[in-house]
């Protein structure tokens, strides 16, 4: 596969957030309904598309937890499949609650969803109580370490240079900027990659599948291939997106079993999507490219 530029997402991909975002989802749901999904039933929600913010994600589950409250008894996975049938995201979410309780349950779901609380408690659990200070700029309730510190490395040095001395190396993330900073720092990106080379959820509105972040670093790349990695469907999605908006380019969306989508299954939904290729973790692209 030839690649004139790559483009990378970070979560599951440069670094692994099983233990951090996926957790913060969780308990923050918990915490402010004392009761919660299991952190298995992300992948669900990632799968259905468009929940690239974790934070909606968390709403989109909190939503779920608080239906259930008001009758609503489909299983996770019944829920999720009619958000991919909505189109994905958090307002397919609500339509697949207002289909089956009705209009004015699904109010009452609504108004009890306090998105501000949710998102507040989300940022001091990933963050913890120092970063959460100089971040957000309020004092936290919640004295935490912060999940944002498990969060182990999957990019290793050595594939780093490889992929930075070959090709242009961008980033998409659904990271907030100062969150894909620190996550870059981490892996030693964060000189490699310059502001115009990023797009972060604080960049554009759209948010992935939308092809736009991805096209625009093709155009400033001058590159006649892109290659992009992500760990989620959408991550696919944006690429096969992108090769359909822009003919004059050729996209390739690469997935890694690292993130959500792991062992056979994972490559089996892959290559569902029509991904170009699945490898076990980012250490594999070099070769992938060099041959």
């Amino acid at each position: 596969m030839r690649a004139d530029a790559v483009v990378l997402d970070i979560d599951g991909v440069l670094v692994d957030v099983a233990d951090s975002y996926r957790r913060a989802i969780v308990e923050s749901v918990d915490r402010v309904y004392d009761r919660t999904i299991r952190k298995a039933d992300i992948q669900q929600f990632k799968d259905a598309g468009g929940f690239n913010n974790d934070w909606e994600l968390t709403y989109a589950a909190a939503l779920y937890i608080l239906a259930t409250g008001e009758g609503y008894d489909e299983s996770i996975e019944t829920f999720t499949d009619a958000i991919a049938e909505n189109g994905g995201g958090l307002e397919a979410a609500e339509a697949a609650v207002r289909d089956t309780l009705g209009a004015r349950a699904t109010q009452r779901v609504t108004d009890r969803l306090d998105r501000d609380r949710l998102r507040d408690v989300f940022q001091q659990l990933y963050l913890g109580a120092e970063l959460y200070r100089g971040l957000e700029g309020g004092e936290p309730d919640i004295e935490s370490r912060g999940f944002i510190h498990d969060e182990p490395v999957l990019l290793d040095d050595e594939t780093r240079e490889a992929l930075l001395e070959a090709y242009d190396v961008g980033v998409v993330t659904g990271r907030p900027e100062a969150e894909a900073e620190i996550a870059l720092e981490r892996v030693g990106l964060e000189d490699s990659i310059p502001a115009d080379r990023r797009f972060t959820m604080d960049d554009w509105e759209e948010g992935k599948p939308h092809p736009k972040a991805l096209m625009t670093l093709a155009e400033r790349f001058d590159a006649d291939t892109v290659v992009f990695v992500g760990d989620t469907l959408d991550d696919i999605r944006t690429a096969t997106n992108a090769d359909d908006a822009d003919p004059d380019r050729e996209y390739h969306g690469i997935g890694v079993l690292t993130g959500g989508l792991t062992g056979e299954e994972g490559r089996r939904k892959y290559e569902t999507e029509n991904a170009s290729a699945v490898l076990e973790s980012i250490t594999e692209l070099p070769a992938l490219l060099e041959e």
